[in-house]
């Protein structure tokens, strides 16, 4: 296989966790791979290692075993400096809790990661404002989340995770705190940035979530449970 025609291969890769003397496998050999333009949504039961693969896809935690090829790059090798590269450059994070700096308006927000790029400032504004719009908010960008909906603030929170043009979002339970009309305006944006040709990774409980995903991976007791395209049982 060429590893760089993938966005994503995970090969046997487990992870353990210690909790005092005992060893609590939360991943068990999982192999998956996932290409660059896919919608994947990955769902399981409380326990089942949905949030552990979300963390190790997302460079917030390493394998105890097995490899982690991001973009053809050995991410289980990785430094802690290394990995918080990646992050910042090549995966884009939604929260469920938005996660946004409460001072800061929704400019200043989505601004954040570019500074940590090292973008000069016109290049940052230019960027920021460009993504704020494609997502709706060119018209808030001086708004702080406490003057925006719940809605207006997950779209900061994706204009934020889209802004350094990364090459997977990833998102965790991203309609979570909305309602339900709200919850489908975020995921019919979901939908619009995939069909531009963006790569989608939604962790969720869901089924009404999960059947917006071109393929649904279901896990179960740190294993795949199936794998399948186009949300079909």
């Amino acid at each position: 296989m060429n590893i760089n025609s993938e966005l994503i291969i995970l090969r046997d890769v487990s992870k353990i966790y210690q909790v005092g003397k005992i060893e609590v496998p939360a991943l068990k050999g999982i192999s998956l791979t996932i290409r660059h333009g896919e919608y994947v949504a990955i769902m399981g039961p409380s326990g089942s290692g949905k949030s552990t693969i979300m963390n190790l896809i997302g460079c917030l935690d390493t394998p105890s075993s097995g490899d982690y090829f991001l973009n053809g790059d050995n991410v289980s090798e990785m430094t802690d400096d290394e990995l918080a590269h990646i992050r910042n450059k090549q995966i884009g994070f939604v929260f469920q809790t938005f996660n946004l700096l409460p001072r800061a308006n929704a400019f200043r927000n989505v601004e954040l990661p570019l500074i940590y790029a090292g973008l000069g400032p016109g290049k940052r504004r230019e960027r920021a404002l460009e993504t704020l719009t494609a997502v709706g908010l060119g018209d808030r960008v001086n708004h702080k989340p406490s003057e925006l909906s719940g809605g207006q603030r997950q779209r900061v929170a994706i204009a934020r995770a889209l802004v350094n043009k990364p090459s997977l979002l990833l998102a965790d339970e991203p309609t979570g705190n909305l309602d339900s009309t709200t919850g489908d305006e975020i995921l019919q944006l979901f939908d619009d940035l995939h069909q531009q040709g963006n790569t989608m990774i939604v962790v969720t409980h869901e089924e009404s979530i999960a059947a917006r995903a071109a393929r649904v991976v279901r896990l179960l007791d740190g294993e795949v449970l199936s794998d399948t395209m186009n949300g079909k049982r």
